[in-house]
């Protein structure tokens, strides 16, 4: 299976769902005219880190932003993985991926595990209880959440189910965008997939963002990079050789999990 693929890396409003959903409109028309396979979005790309308000400004249930990545889908006749929302429900707001295939259906729902807590999200979101894994077009994928790549023993109980592709949505500091990029090339090396990574760009009031969206092979080598402003990377990538890669060096028949 080939995909190819467009990351929308973009400085998110503060705040401000209207127009955020405006903007991911546009840009999702914009990358829309390459016929991508799959279109992914940054984390929190409704709000950004707008925390003390999320109980006003998050989506309820997720009915909005949901309707509006199935109508995206159909219309773009693509899959999307849109990056993350502020959920929220009667059990509180959760940080949540929605992932739309291009029938307009849901394909996965998956809120953020590992909550960050130097960024106070323990104080205003829930932490999430299922796994990240979903399918398009019959391939196994799963999709993680910014610090989650901090946790690789999470992306290995992912990739241990044969999760050929990882997706990693994120609104990563630039302060710390070294980590962001080694951290990533880790998680395809030592799981032997793609990692096709969206981050936002630009500033919040407290925060300055990394941008640096990247789309990772098998062997760790970079397919594509973004740079630190608005940008939207492309790249063609082929599940084939997630296997070609793990016959080479058969590091999932050679695991001993009994011992660790």
């Amino acid at each position: 299976m080939k995909w190819k693929i467009a990351c929308i890396q973009f400085d998110v409003a503060f705040g401000d769902p209207k127009a955020n959903i405006e903007k991911a409109c546009e840009l999702l028309t914009l990358s829309g005219k390459d016929r991508p396979d799959i279109i992914v979005l940054p984390e929190l790309w409704s709000t950004g880190y707008d925390l003390e308000r999320l109980d006003k400004i998050a989506d309820s249930g997720g009915f909005v932003t949901t309707k509006f990545l199935k109508s995206a889908a159909k219309e773009l006749k693509t899959h999307i993985v849109g990056g993350s929302v502020a959920k929220k429900t009667n059990k509180g707001i959760y940080n949540t991926m929605i992932t739309v295939n291009k029938d307009g259906e849901v394909a996965g729902e998956y809120s953020k595990l590992h909550l960050f807590r130097l960024m106070d999200e323990h104080h205003f979101l829930q932490p999430g209880k299922t796994d990240g894994m979903f399918e398009l077009d019959g391939e196994t994928c799963a999709g993680f959440i910014c610090y989650d790549i901090r946790f690789p023993e999470w992306i290995r109980a992912h990739t241990t189910k044969d999760a050929k592709a990882i997706f990693v949505v994120a609104e990563w500091p630039l302060a710390r965008v070294d980590h962001w990029r080694t951290l990533l090339i880790a998680r395809a090396i030592e799981n032997q997939c793609y990692v096709i990574a969206c981050n936002r760009s630009g500033a919040d009031p407290k925060n300055a963002f990394a941008g640096h969206s990247m789309i990772i092979d098998p062997w760790g080598e970079i397919v594509a990079e973004a740079g630190e402003t608005e940008e939207i990377i492309t790249a063609e990538i082929d599940l084939a050789k997630v296997e070609e890669v793990r016959k080479r060096i058969p590091i999932f028949e050679d695991r001993r999990p009994q011992y660790y």
